[in-house]
Formats: C-alpha cells, sequence, structure tokens
C-alpha cells in the first residue's frame, strides 16, 4: 500500500511540475513521455517511462521504440538506456521520473554523441514528390471552377452581363417579413 502511496504523490508532484510543458506527456497514471530537446533537433529523443506495480522498489520500464525515434540507430538507443539504467540502480526504491528527465535533459549531448541523422530512401523520395507536385498545382490554381451547364444556367441568371451580381441579392426583404409578423403595437 505504501508504493501505490508513493506512486500517487509522485504522480502528483510530476503533474504540478511539468503543467503547460509541452515536452511532457502523462499517456496514464503509470506511464510517462518526455522529449528531450527541441523538436526540429536532430540529435532530440523521446523517452517513454512505465511503472511496475511495485515501483519504485522496482526500477522503471525504459523505452524509445516511440516513432518520433525511428531516425535514432538502435546501438544509440542502447546506450541511451543503458546510461539510464544506470541513474535508475543509484536511485532505486525513491521517486527518480523528475531525477531521470532532468538528467537526460542535462546530458542529451553527450548520450546523443554518436548519433548520425538517418536518412530514409522514403523521405528522400517523398520530398522530390512534393517539389514536382507543386510545380503542377500551381497552374492548377489559375484554372477556373468547372461548373455543370445547370450551375452556369443559375449563375448566369442571378448575374448581370459583365458577371456581377446584382446589389442586394442577398439581402432579406425587410418589408415582407415584417408584414407577415406584424406588429405587437396594433394588439
Amino acid at each position: 500500500m505504501a508504493d501505490n502511496e508513493d506512486q500517487t504523490m509522485e504522480l502528483e508532484v510530476l503533474r504540478s511540475i511539468y503543467e503547460g510543458d509541452e515536452c511532457f506527456k502523462e499517456l496514464s497514471p503509470t506511464s510517462f513521455q518526455y522529449r528531450i530537446g527541441d523538436r526540429d533537433d536532430p540529435k532530440a529523443f523521446l523517452l517513454e517511462i512505465s511503472w511496475p506495480e511495485l515501483y519504485p522498489e522496482l526500477p522503471p520500464n525504459i523505452s524509445l521504440n516511440a516513432f518520433f525515434n525511428n531516425g535514432i540507430a538502435t546501438s544509440v538507443k542502447h546506450n541511451i538506456i543503458a546510461r539510464l539504467q544506470e541513474q535508475v540502480e543509484a536511485n532505486l526504491g525513491t521517486a527518480m521520473m523528475y531525477t531521470l528527465f532532468e538528467w537526460a535533459k542535462e546530458n542529451q549531448q553527450q548520450l546523443m554523441e554518436n548519433h548520425r541523422p538517418v536518412v530514409n530512401t522514403m523521405t528522400t523520395s517523398t520530398n522530390e514528390d512534393s517539389v514536382s507536385s507543386n510545380i503542377p498545382s500551381s497552374k492548377k490554381k489559375e484554372k477556373k471552377e468547372q461548373l455543370t451547364k445547370s450551375q452556369k444556367k443559375k449563375l448566369a441568371d442571378k448575374t448581370d452581363h459583365q458577371g456581377e451580381l446584382p446589389r442586394g441579392w442577398n439581402w432579406v426583404d425587410v418589408v415582407k417579413h415584417l408584414s407577415k409578423t406584424g406588429c405587437k403595437d396594433e394588439e
């Protein structure tokens, strides 16, 4: 029961410390994600930590399997997890989530020193497609919308010879409206 109280207290502390922090995300009351580094930083990674039932007496589960980390080599991921496991062993039996997140932030450069951004061939071909597709899309913007024959006829009936809608074409006929509703003073 004391472990659950420790977990509840640490959960409250984490929520109060990281409230409004876009890097922190609570997936469940026992599972958390923290982004180390800026989104645009090629050396940023997403740390996912979950608590076992007997946490903090048992070490938390640390994972780097999030989609955000797909560009990080497996050897670098193993190195990060091994270094974090050292910190877990040093803090075993105490609330350590804040300590782990802050340690990872402070040591991001050393953790990612062997990281070489992985260039996916899928990303390269997607970028080429988007560049080539931008050229025709600008030509498409110059074309007018294709209307059916009945749509053209309705539009011609509403517009004058220059294609302009007459002034007040969408106004409410106030007099007709008032005549239908009547005046309250007449009663």
